[in-house]
């Protein structure tokens, strides 16, 4: 039991292995984010709606196989405070690192593991970074710093 409680411990932070190590079916429904992720392929297309909008840009890189990804998204992307606080502040754009241009913005950001998240700015600096899941406070808390670096519009 002890080692099942640390090899879950573990498994929560990131995932870098192989698809196999969290290979876990979810039947969540994706329409349940409270978080408004923006659906498009293209990465500037984020970055100029923030511009028009003036906040910053909120991105998940994550996979499909990658349980602590899945757990963001049920549990985090899914409350409401954290989807008005998301919604209020940030363009979210939630990427696939295996489809679409997933590759490309896992080499442009230097992603080594699932999920990072990342806070940029318009212009598409990096502000915040986490690998690894990020919870209700501590998401809340990396969307402080970012705002807190965010560059005053002229």
């Amino acid at each position: 039991m002890r080692y099942l409680i640390l090899a879950i411990a573990v498994s929560i932070a990131s995932c870098s292995g192989s698809k196999e190590v969290t290979n876990v079916q979810s039947n969540f429904d994706k329409s349940a984010y409270e978080v408004d992720f923006l659906k498009t392929n293209d990465l500037y297309a984020v970055l100029d709606r923030a511009e028009r909008e003036n906040k910053l840009v909120y991105i998940d890189i994550g996979t499909k196989w990658c349980l602590p990804c899945k757990l963001m998204k049920e549990d985090v992307y899914t409350d409401k405070g954290i989807g008005e606080y998301m919604n209020d502040n940030f363009i979210s754009y939630m990427v696939d690192a295996e489809k679409a241009n997933g590759p490309n913005m896992t080499v442009i950001f230097d992603i080594k593991s699932y999920p990072t998240l990342l806070f940029l700015d318009t212009k598409g600096h990096v502000l915040e970074r986490k690998v690894g899941a990020a919870y209700h406070t501590e998401l809340r808390n990396l969307g402080d710093l970012a705002i807190a670096q965010k560059p005053k519009k002229i």
